[in-house]
């Protein structure tokens, strides 16, 4: 239908720039929202792996913090590996391209060091992975960023040299996964990935 006039042909785009706007007012409506279910930051699986000396010893480690938030605690028991995942889509199946993520932010308190391995679905599972440092805080709570740069990123000779690029491993990331070797008192109050924003699953 041809427009008679430039009267009604404002009006339409207007219309339509309304309609635009409201979709998308409707589909942020959520953002920054946590899930139905208890997340962080709408991350929905924080798990004790099961792998190591740790408390608990597997499952969730989503505890209540105040009314309506979630916080993350886990305890390294031993002088020895233990392990905590992260599963950026919430589900073991999901993956997400971070190849665009300049890194992420994160608050949290440890009271020895660790180390968190970016696993790519690909090559989920073993020790020889792509790690940054996550440095002690003293026990303090503390925010940091930790950048994707290949150069912030290195290998545990313990666990093994990774057999792919860090390219590779955020193109199909599945999950932090943080590890140690030493007693450790671990909380995790807020994790945010540039760019990007898990889906919530249930």
């Amino acid at each position: 239908m041809r427009l008679k006039s430039t009267f009604g042909r404002v009006a339409v785009i207007a219309y339509a720039l309304l309609f635009t706007l409201g979709s998308t007012a409707v589909a942020n409506a959520s953002h920054g929202r946590e899930c139905a279910t208890p997340s962080i930051d709408r991350y929905q699986q924080w798990i004790a792996s099961g792998e190591g000396a740790t408390e608990p010893a597997t499952g969730s480690i989503l505890v209540p913090k105040g009314r309506h938030d979630h916080t993350a605690k886990i305890k390294f028991l031993a002088d020895d590996w233990a392990v905590m995942v992260v599963w950026l889509g919430n589900r073991f199946e999901a993956q997400a391209d971070l190849s665009d993520s300049a890194g992420f932010w994160m608050t949290y308190r440890a009271t020895n060091d660790l180390y968190v391995q970016l696993r790519p679905a690909e090559f989920w599972s073993g020790g020889d992975k792509w790690v940054t440092k996550i440095p002690s805080t003293g026990g303090r709570l503390v925010k940091r960023f930790f950048s994707f740069k290949t150069k912030d990123w290195t290998y545990l000779p313990a666990l093994g040299k990774p057999s792919y690029p860090l390219a590779e491993a955020l193109d199909d990331a599945r999950g932090l996964v943080f590890v140690g070797n030493t007693k450790n008192d671990l909380e995790f109050q807020s994790l945010k990935i540039d760019g990007y924003r898990p889906p919530c699953v249930y």
